[in-house]
């Protein structure tokens, strides 16, 4: 495969989207090596629970969390939403480009996931999936539900609740539109569940879900996502 990857890059180069140089690996073709190996991981200070960024290493808790704790036992993300892990979800998730599921499910392999009882992708509503054509998140939980050796479970939560979009409303606003929107089937009381996103912004998609997910019995719900996003304010 090594070999093959090695001469597709050979026959259909790519340009990298971040720096112009052609792509030299077809594990994450159109990025160069450069590039994408140079995605950090995010290491500063940070809530404990929520993951949100702080600016002192002092705070444990945030104050959002500390006012109401969240439906999640915790929020695990490799980076923050930037640079080249920016536009590899944006190519996932907005283009199409599905072969970027495996390198970025691989990123989230490295973080200090707990063992779990199943792997459950944050869902998209049928209209939206009828739009986009899949689901960004089920195709990385499908590569690391592999990596981990974590049963995938793809039909426990399902978004009932047609919504708008979410990126030029606030965080109270989220919340609200969307407050019931998620529904949970099957089996999952006494379970230890592995919620999945790409990426995190106020958090009010995760915290939905992962309600719904112990309202229908779950024992603990832990959030792995790609990215955070920088807060603006304290959202």
């Amino acid at each position: 495969m090594k070999y093959l990857g090695k001469l597709l890059n050979l026959l259909f180069p790519s340009k990298c989207p971040v720096c112009g140089n052609k792509s030299d690996d077809h594990l994450y073709n159109p990025f160069c090596t450069k590039c994408w190996i140079g995605i950090e991981k995010y290491s500063g200070p940070a809530c404990s629970i929520c993951g949100i960024p702080t600016v002192s290493p002092l705070t444990i808790t945030c104050e959002s969390c500390l006012k109401a704790k969240p439906p999640f036992s915790k929020v695990l993300y490799y980076g923050i939403y930037d640079g080249a892990l920016k536009e590899a979800i944006h190519l996932l998730k907005f283009n199409g480009v599905k072969r970027l599921s495996k390198p970025l499910s691989l990123m989230l392999s490295e973080l200090p996931i707990p063992r779990a009882d199943g792997i459950i992708p944050v869902p998209l509503h049928h209209k939206r999936l009828h739009q986009r054509e899949f689901n960004q998140t089920a195709s990385i939980s499908q590569h690391l539900s592999k990596n981990l050796k974590i049963p995938l479970m793809l039909n426990v939560l399902k978004k009932t609740k047609e919504t708008p979009p979410q990126t030029d409303v606030t965080g109270k606003e989220r919340l609200k539109n969307l407050k019931g929107a998620f529904r949970a089937y099957g089996e999952i009381n006494g379970m230890d569940l592995l919620l999945i996103d790409d990426v995190i912004t106020s958090s009010a998609t995760v915290r939905e879900c992962a309600k719904t997910l112990i309202k229908a019995g779950a024992k603990s719900v832990t959030v792995v996502a790609l990215a955070r996003s920088m807060p603006k304010q304290n959202t």
